[in-house]
C-alpha cells in the first residue's frame, strides 16, 4: 500500500470526490425552479464532505480538531443523503441512482466513523 501523503491518497476522500461529481452531473437535469433550493444544496452538501475530509487531513495534528472536522464531513454526507431522498421522491433521479449514491454515502460516513474512532493512526 501506498503511504498517504495528501488527503488525495485517502480512499474516503476519494470516493467522496467521485460520488459528488456524479450528483454533480446527475443535478444538471433538476428543473430550472430547483437551481437556488434542491440543486444548490445538493452540490454543497456533496463538496463539503470532500472538502471537510482535506481540511481534517491537515489538521490531524489536532486529534479533537481532526475528529472535529470528520465528525462534520460525517454531518455533511447525511444531509446529502437526505437531498438525495429529495431527489428521488420529486422524480428527479431513478430509484437506482438513488439506492447507489445513498449506498456510496453509507460507506463513506462508515469509513469517517472508523476514522473519528481511531484518530491516533491519522495523528502526526
Amino acid at each position: 500500500m501506498e503511504p498517504i501523503k495528501t488527503h488525495r491518497d485517502l480512499k474516503v476522500y476519494t470516493k467522496s470526490f467521485e460520488a459528488a461529481m456524479r450528483i454533480f452531473v446527475l443535478s444538471k437535469s433538476f428543473p430550472k425552479e430547483e437551481a437556488y433550493s434542491l440543486t444548490d444544496q445538493i452540490r454543497r452538501s456533496s463538496r463539503s464532505v470532500s472538502s471537510n475530509i482535506s481540511e481534517a487531513f491537515r489538521r490531524r495534528k489536532y486529534p479533537k480538531s481532526f475528529t472535529n472536522k470528520l465528525n462534520e464531513s460525517e454531518a455533511e454526507a447525511a444531509k446529502t443523503q437526505n437531498w438525495l431522498d429529495f431527489a428521488v421522491a420529486c422524480s428527479y433521479i431513478s430509484q437506482d441512482d438513488h439506492e447507489t449514491l445513498n449506498q456510496e454515502y453509507e460507506n463513506i460516513i462508515g469509513m469517517l466513523v472508523n476514522m473519528q474512532r481511531h484518530p491516533d493512526k491519522w495523528s502526526i
